[in-house]
């Protein structure tokens, strides 16, 4: 369909999971790719041969989204490299989950740093650029525990509320020169990390879910890669929630 063809988008996080879905997804729309994550591994590494096979231009960034200094060297590299940026996904996330009464400060400030300090680090490196172009999509992973809570994940249902919080602010701000900004908020979504829970934690999880399954990081890549496209030209400053209507 070629959704995306001309465009360039920046993916963070994509090494591996949702980010790599995504990644795949908008090379098969035709953009051109630059990705990022913390770690050089074999994942990140072989991504880019995996891109470009897609026949568009592709190239990996090893980067701290939640460093400022880091974040506004490594897009300024990449509209060196790209010469524009038309799409931000600011996907790059972790978790440190546990009980408030055991959850220590390092575990607190470790989450609202890499999940939300880095989208306002990528999204401020980028506007410029945006505004200049007076066109941009960017879209925030937030997740259904930003919307509704979750024991035993504060920091991490803290993190992703901000992010929605964001979300609308930065619609508001830049919209007047056409960009726009949304945020995505997956469910419980089969990965890597969930594949590690035991069966009966997932079929509990299951329960909870009206679709009676889990979502996969293809369903939530489909959902950005509207979000990026001119398909949602006059959608902005929203949340859409890939849950099964686990949160409704």
């Amino acid at each position: 369909m070629n959704l995306l063809k001309g465009k360039t988008a920046i993916i963070t996080g994509a090494s591996r999971g949702i980010g790599k879905a995504i990644a795949t997804l908008f090379a098969k729309e035709g953009a051109d790719i630059a990705y990022t994550d913390i770690v050089n591994d074999e994942n990140f590494k072989n991504l880019e041969k995996e891109l470009s096979e897609f026949g568009v231009k592709a190239k990996g960034y090893v980067s701290d989204a939640s460093n400022f200094e880091n974040s506004q060297e490594t897009v300024n590299q990449i509209v060196k490299d790209f010469g524009r940026v038309d799409a931000l996904i600011n996907n790059a996330g972790i978790t440190r989950d546990n009980l408030l009464m055991r959850m220590t400060e390092e575990q607190w400030d470790l989450v609202i740093n890499v999940n939300l300090k880095s989208i306002f680090n990528m999204t401020k490196a980028v506007q410029r650029t945006m505004l200049k172009q007076r066109s941009g999509s960017i879209v925030n992973m937030s997740s259904v525990v930003g919307v509704g809570g979750n024991a035993g994940q504060a920091n991490y249902s803290a993190s992703k509320a901000g992010i929605l919080g964001f979300t609308k602010s930065i619609a508001k701000e830049l919209g007047s020169r056409n960009v726009r900004c949304n945020a995505v908020a997956p469910g419980f979504i089969v990965t890597e990390m969930t594949a590690k829970l035991p069966k009966d934690v997932v079929e509990g999880w299951y329960e909870k879910i009206p679709l009676r399954r889990g979502g996969t990081p293809e369903e939530v890549a489909k959902t950005c890669l509207f979000l990026a496209s001119d398909l949602s030209s006059y959608v902005s400053g929203q949340t859409i929630n890939v849950c099964g209507a686990m949160q409704t």
